[in-house]
């Protein structure tokens, strides 16, 4: 995952009695690192490591919000990267296209 945000834009503002904060990125970024990640990385059969994808934070805040997830429950985190990668709507950042 990607320790970098790529957050573009962060509004806060008042909708009625709520304090609503919107937030937008730019995935292009992570797109592209994947792009070269599957051209450089050695996702060969049987080796240990496997590169999957590229996931920026503030993505994967909004996919466990989406999901009722909280960040504590790492086997449901696990699996909300998982299928949100294995998703066309995100094959984008996927690396290796194995099954795991």
């Amino acid at each position: 995952m990607s320790n970098l945000s790529n957050k573009i834009s962060e509004k806060i503002y008042r909708e009625g009695d709520q304090i609503v904060i919107k937030k937008t990125f730019d995935a292009d970024q992570a797109k592209r690192d994947a792009a070269y990640a599957r051209e450089v990385t050695e996702n060969s059969f049987g080796s240990d490591y496997k590169h999957v994808g590229n996931v920026d934070m503030g993505m994967l805040e909004i996919w466990l919000k989406q999901a009722g997830v909280k960040w504590t429950d790492t086997e449901a985190v696990k699996e909300v990267i998982k299928s949100k990668l294995m998703s066309n709507e995100f094959s984008a950042l996927r690396v290796w296209d194995g099954k795991y």
